[in-house]
């Protein structure tokens, strides 16, 4: 009678559970890629604490007492003081792209009103489009009030000493006063999804045909490569419009997420964006065998693109590599000219800085893909 359990028996399963692996070279490298890619990004990468936020100063005071207080803004960690541009207006329009986080307006009469006692007012404008970005520099805000002066309150300032802070600072949120998490998550969300179902939908449509054997029939269609791509990519262009309708329906309605920009505007780089997925997702179906394996890469560049896009964790927390890598990414791009139309009325000349890296990125790959689509002829 057999035994229930022999050892060469299962060491015979398990060699040949080894050898499956080995032919499945993708399956054993996202079991092994993946864990490591989250360790490494997780560890390393992600930060919820961003600091060194860049932040613009109009010093109109130009005293000793506003230099303490701007020398305080930078000792906290948390605001990085740029070069001043030379008005209010591009200031302003640097917030709205994205370039600066804060903005501090220190009056002309800082230095009398202070002596005075008569509590002078800084105004700070802070880009709240991203709650969690700004959220501990704002906090801040309040030791740095009580602190900043400490060592200047001397001679006619002495009373001033020990008591309440000798002036306020008042916070303007803008794009997002409220501080509202849906805001800042719902159009993100329109990016992921779209990232997600585009290049999975699309890496999968050529490795189906493979494996359903009609590849053959195609091939033998008298078409161009690149007539095949596009043909293959324009009806999930428009499956993709339906999803952003959907999205955009539900986050004003559903969820109160404001359009402050233009909806033409906001359509017009969504195709870009698709395209660009879609780009990625033919290369990867030149590269796969199988729908599976297709559906495995997707993972692979779906997961840095989640972390690193600043959709999850804030953009400017991260160290500079991390940022690198985030800035190569379609989701970094695409997040930044959602959120810039939806929540800050961003036109043509705010957007474009971030679509041409998704043209750009999309001739690339798009030129890998067909080099590959034409090996796949070969």
């Amino acid at each position: 009678m057999r035994s229930a359990l022999a050892w060469h028996r299962l060491w015979a399963i398990v060699l040949k559970e080894f050898v499956q692996m080995r032919r499945d070279r993708i399956t054993f490298a996202m079991m092994v890629g993946i864990p490591v890619i989250q360790l490494v990004l997780f560890g390393f990468a992600i930060n919820t604490d961003p600091k060194r936020l860049p932040t613009v100063v109009f010093d109109a005071s130009q005293s000793a007492y506003s230099r303490s207080f701007v020398a305080s803004l930078e000792n906290s960690g948390y605001f990085n003081v740029l070069e001043t541009p030379s008005t209010v207006a591009e200031a302003r329009e640097a917030l709205a792209i994205g370039e600066v986080q804060f903005i501090v307006s220190i009056p002309p009469d800082f230095s009398r009103q202070l002596i005075r006692g008569e509590k002078p007012v800084l105004l700070l404008e802070a880009d709240a489009s991203d709650p969690a970005a700004t959220g501990n520099a704002l906090s801040a805000l309040a030791t740095i009030n009580q602190t900043a002066l400490q060592h200047d309150l001397k001679g006619p300032l002495a009373p001033l000493a020990g008591g309440p802070a000798p002036f306020e600072i008042r916070v303007q949120r803008n794009y997002n006063p409220e501080g509202i998490t849906q805001y800042n998550i719902v159009p993100g969300l329109m990016g992921t999804i779209l990232t997600m179902t585009m290049i999975m939908m699309t890496g999968m449509a050529m490795t189906r045909e493979l494996e359903r054997g009609t590849m053959e029939n195609l091939l033998a269609f008298p078409v161009h490569p690149l007539e095949v791509m596009i043909g293959k990519i324009l009806p999930y262009i428009i499956v993709g419009y339906i999803q952003v309708a959907v999205i955009l329906i539900a986050a004003h309605f559903l969820f109160g997420v404001p359009i402050a920009g233009s909806l033409s505007l906001l359509l017009a780089s969504v195709l870009v964006f698709l395209a660009a997925n879609l780009t990625v997702g033919m290369m990867f179906s030149t590269l796969a065998k199988s729908q599976l394996q297709a559906m495995q890469m997707t993972f692979f560049f779906f997961l840095p693109s989640m972390l690193l896009s600043g959709f999850m964790f804030p953009f400017r927390g991260m160290p500079h590599w991390a940022q690198v890598i985030g800035e190569a990414l379609p989701l970094t791009h695409f997040l930044r000219i959602v959120r810039g139309i939806m929540l800050k009325g961003n036109g043509w000349a705010e957007t474009w800085p971030n679509v041409w890296p998704l043209l750009l990125f999309m001739a690339i790959v798009m030129a890998i893909g067909f080099k590959r689509y034409r090996k796949t002829l070969d």
